[in-house]
């Protein structure tokens, strides 16, 4: 998935937040020479225009995406909503808005609904549970969008239990499928990376990875109820 072009450069905390949790890539410009000199060689895949700090330059950088000889799209506003009355005769320049203050939830789902929509720039294979985010395509985690800093081993190991929630694998079954069949290190190395991905993930969401006593690990809980 190619990057979102975002306005300002440095966009607001909020928008970024929603951006990163999603898992889509983005690059800040601060306007159309920016936006033209900073492309990635296959185009942007859409755009995230902020004009709570200059509404002038962020429709201004509207306009000169639409009126390219390929027009960017989709397109998403955040605006205030006292500049809610500044958007006629603009609806041109757009696909969808969002005020501000953001809610995260509600921008998520528009972009969501913008790039089926149209079709570009869909969403990266993506595995969620709660506030925790992989991201299958770019071996990244985040936390509520805090990107983790996993080495290979944490993330294969994070990304093979999250995968099957519920599911109860021994510290052998582990071995074999997250570090290989030539593996011949012992249980306890799981036991170091559940160690240290819990402290990772962080105090509130280390319950994510259980241990099941004198079997093993699994992720979140089971469904299964007598």
């Amino acid at each position: 998935m190619e990057p979102l072009l975002c306005f300002p450069a440095a966009p607001p905390p909020a928008v970024t937040a929603v951006l990163d949790r999603a898992g889509y890539p983005w690059r800040g410009v601060d306007g159309p020479e920016a936006a033209e000199s900073d492309e990635p060689e296959d185009g942007w895949s859409g755009a995230v225009i902020t004009s709570t700090v200059d509404p002038v330059g962020a429709f201004l950088l509207c306009r000169h995406l639409r009126k390219r000889e390929v027009p960017l799209a989709p397109v998403m506003v955040v605006v205030l909503v006292e500049q809610l009355g500044e958007l006629e005769l603009r609806e041109d320049l757009f696909d969808d808005l969002c005020v501000e203050p953001v809610n995260a939830e509600e921008l998520s789902a528009r972009l969501a609904h913008l790039f089926w929509r149209t079709g570009r720039g869909l969403r990266p294979d993506l595995l969620e549970h709660g506030p925790l985010v992989l991201n299958l395509e770019t071996y990244q985690a985040a936390v509520a969008g805090k990107v983790l800093d996993l080495t290979y081993m944490e993330y294969e190991l994070l990304r093979f239990l999250a995968a099957r929630p519920g599911k109860v694998f021994t510290r052998e079954t582990l071995l074999s499928r997250v570090w290989g069949y030539e593996y011949y290190g012992g249980a306890r190395t799981v036991d170091v990376h559940v160690r240290r991905l819990r402290a990772k993930l962080g105090e509130e969401n280390a319950h994510l990875i259980q241990t099941v006593r004198s079997v093993g690990y699994r992720f979140g809980q089971t469904n299964w109820t007598p």
